[in-house]
């Protein structure tokens, strides 16, 4: 299609706020008597609270308010890490808050926090997988906290049935099975088998979690300030935590310093729960230190696949394995590995058995496409091991059995429309891979992902002011330059500059409904919903165009700002003068603005191929990264700047996933809680990194657009595994990979060679 604006490279419109330093956050925010908290963790996995001592506290200098569960827990049980206050009798993770601070200064809080004194009986933790599949220590002895819904959903992920069962410290056990795995296994040419294990991750966005709680004029009333990726699920966590109706919560987002699926309302009720109870404003900006130890990072993982294949290359047998390390609370990554990991392949037997377990730790949640890294690291290791050993090239065995329309996802479902396979038609024709194997000790490496993608019915509005200003009033939270895209949208459908259109990010009570920023829905959910409101401004500015001129009304065009009758060059009206007539006109038409609504009937997923090119240190084992390649179907680019810089910054916490970043655990407590010792890539570790863009229209989404955020993370780190191996033969099966461990396989296989 012809476009003016859409499709076409262009500045996010806050930009230049940001990188003048004048966009506002939360931890910017001062109001009128507002006390600054500090948390006391735990720093124990397991332990009872014999005593708290707060009088030390309580006389620091600008203390205000030294508080326990005993103040503001109210009687409530929490059923998730967002619904949790302050520990009562027993703390179930170190890093969980236990007392809270509120003084005049966040150094005076600090201070105060310092002097606190608690007792603890130390009880038995189950620190790791193994402990927690032993069963000996139960978590939870008397039987999870029930959410009403689980987290996964608000990234697309699919909600496992209750079942009831005795305490244990598997949460959750589900399998995906269709035809005979074993059948095909025993039948096939070739079988290849490995157990693959990811370290937990941080999503380590730069801006901690930060909230301003401020108490309303009566009783109940509220309003948050915060870094969230979702104010409406902020709201129902806050509501809920509290006790308080969601309609007394007034949630107020606030610039997003990084998100990555962590910031949907961690630290919130704690924080609305301190405000209410002194009837002043709260804020807290967590330390990096806190952040790390409270927060909810993706979760480590332990995947064994099985995969069996015919002589002539075709997979016949999937056999998986997932076992997932969730912490205190359900989160629901199974639903969503086993989607992706049994559907990106055409295979009639296919059987994925998965186990969230309960240990002892900050509960797991959501880092950009949930568990896709680390289950993609296990397929596609398995899938180029078994090119190898049918002697087939790793391209074209993707090539034969890449899923298409129709054919099942992992849990069943048939896929719509996709463009898989033009991305790995892409692949071939890339110089990366034409010309891999020239060089000793380098590799290139191949993995394909995608995501199924959320979608969610939203809501917009339109107007235009008497100065020709067209305003977008929507209910989303702008973490990726979303509504930058929004702008493009109205601008072609009224013809305007995108630089007279202005955004206006409501709150709870002032915005249109609006999903949370995750699950790559806002975009394709979003869009329908601005198209819809410019489209009725558009009719109603033609209306009043045609009344206003006497004309007809399929004689009336707009055009750059203006609307005119065709073909006659002396009748023109700027769009902001119409606007003034609609609002003065007596018994006419009434002001220009119209509120748009859409409700997708289907997602439209995202597919990628990703190619990494490393060099290996034959005598110590180093991975230097050369050169990567993100080459995923979009469906339509509504602004080719910003998807490719979802593909950059995709493939850089990918490669940080696969070279870089693992949370460690020392009896239970986090080893490496900062920035200091959590190692991930900065700017000079990244290689340069292409981004190509297929564009094979979706069928559902909005201009033919699919998703693009959660896609360029998914295949890194499998690709960086499959590199390796490329450059010196060796397969490594944990991330993320060190020097230390490429030496030590290399070791092995030259010794065994000997």
């Amino acid at each position: 299609m012809t476009t003016t604006y859409l499709g076409k490279r262009r500045r996010i419109i806050d930009g230049l706020e940001k990188v003048r330093g004048r966009a506002r956050y939360a931890g910017d925010l001062t109001l009128a008597g507002m006390l600054h908290a500090r948390p006391v963790l735990s720093p124990y996995p397991h332990a009872r609270v014999r005593s708290i001592d707060t009088a030390a506290a309580q006389a620091a200098p600008g203390v205000v308010a030294v508080l326990t569960g005993k103040d503001l827990n109210g009687g409530r049980v929490a059923y998730s890490r967002p619904n949790m206050i302050l520990a009562g009798e027993e703390v179930v993770f170190a890093g969980q808050p236990v007392v809270l601070v509120l003084a005049q200064t966040d150094a005076q809080a600090a201070d105060g926090a310092a002097l606190v004194e608690i007792d603890y009986e130390e009880l038995p933790a189950v620190e790791d997988a193994a402990m927690a599949l032993a069963d000996d220590v139960l978590v939870w002895p008397g039987g999870v906290p029930k959410a009403e819904t689980s987290l996964a959903s608000l990234h697309g992920g699919e909600a496992g049935a209750e079942s009831a069962h005795a305490p244990t410290n598997i949460d959750e056990a589900r399998t995906f099975e269709r035809g005979d795995v074993d059948a095909a296994m025993s039948s096939a040419h070739k079988v290849v088998e490995g157990t693959y294990v990811n370290a937990p991750v941080h999503q380590s966005y730069l801006e901690p979690h930060a909230v301003v709680a401020e108490p309303g004029l009566r009783p109940g009333q509220v309003t948050v300030y915060t870094s969230t990726q979702g104010q409406y699920t902020v709201r129902n966590e806050v509501a809920g935590a509290l006790g308080l109706r969601e309609g007394d919560v007034r949630v107020e987002p606030m610039t997003v310093g990084g998100g990555f699926g962590a910031k949907y309302g961690i630290t919130d009720a704690l924080v609305t729960a301190a405000a209410l109870h002194e009837g002043r404003p709260v804020r807290m900006v967590l330390t990096r230190s806190e952040d790390m130890l409270t927060t909810m990072p993706a979760p480590g993982t332990q995947i064994t696949v099985k995969l069996g294949a015919d002589e002539g290359g075709n997979i016949v047998g999937l056999d998986v394995h997932a076992v997932i390390e969730n912490g205190v609370f359900r989160f629901g990554h199974a639903g969503i590995i086993a989607t992706i990991i049994g559907g990106l392949y055409r295979c009639a037997n296919v059987r994925i058995r998965t186990q969230e377990l309960l240990l002892n730790r900050a509960a797991s949640g959501a880092y950009r496409a949930p568990g896709m890294p680390q289950a993609l690291f296990a397929l596609e290791s398995a899938v180029d091991d078994l090119a190898q050993a049918l002697g087939h090239d790793p391209l074209e065995l993707r090539v034969r059995n890449a899923v298409q329309a129709g054919d099942a996802t992992g849990t069943g479902r048939p896929w719509p429309d996709i463009g898989l396979k033009a991305c790995l038609a892409q692949v071939q024709a890339h110089p990366l891979w034409a010309q891999r194997g020239a060089v000793p000790n380098e590799g290139v490496g191949l993995a394909i992902g995608g995501w199924p993608g959320a979608f969610s019915p939203t809501g917009a509005v339109c107007r235009v002011d008497t100065d020709g200003t067209v305003r977008l009033h929507v209910g989303s939270v702008d973490i990726s330059g979303v509504h930058s895209s929004m702008v493009l949208i109205a601008a072609e459908t009224l013809d305007v500059d995108p630089d007279s259109i202005e955004i206006v990010q409501g709150s709870t009570d002032s915005g249109p409904y609006a999903p949370g920023s995750g699950g790559s829905q806002i975009t394709i959910s979003l869009s329908g919903a601005v198209l819809d409101a410019s489209t009725q401004v558009k009719e109603q500015l033609l209306d009043l165009a045609a009344r206003h001129f006497e004309a007809h009304r399929d004689d009336v065009e707009l055009a750059q700002g203006h609307a005119r009758v065709t073909g006659v060059p002396d009748k023109t009206i700027s769009i902001g003068k119409l606007a003034a007539l609609g609002q003065r006109t007596a018994g006419g038409p009434g002001p220009v603005v119209a509120e748009g609504r859409a409700a997708l009937k289907a997602g439209a997923p995202g597919f990628i191929a990703q190619l990494v090119h490393v060099r290996v240190d034959p005598d110590t084992g180093h991975v230097t990264l050369l050169r990567a390649v993100s080459i995923q179907d979009v469906g339509y680019a509504l602004n080719p700047m910003l998807v490719e810089g979802q593909l950059h910054g995709g493939m850089a916490q990918a490669l940080g996933i696969g070279l870089y970043e693992g949370q460690h655990f020392e009896h239970g407590t986090l080893g490496n809680p900062n920035f200091m010792e959590y190692a991930f890539p900065t700017a000079t570790d990244i290689p340069p990194i292409d981004a190509v863009l297929v564009e094979q229209p979706s069928e559902h989404g909005p201009f033919g657009a699919r998703i693009v955020g959660e896609p360029p993370i998914t295949a890194g780190a499998a690709a960086l595994a499959n590199a390796i191996k490329d450059a010196v033969g060796v397969r490594v099966t944990e991330l993320p990979v060190t020097a230390e461990m490429v030496w030590g396989l290399m070791q092995e296989r030259k010794d065994a060679a000997d």
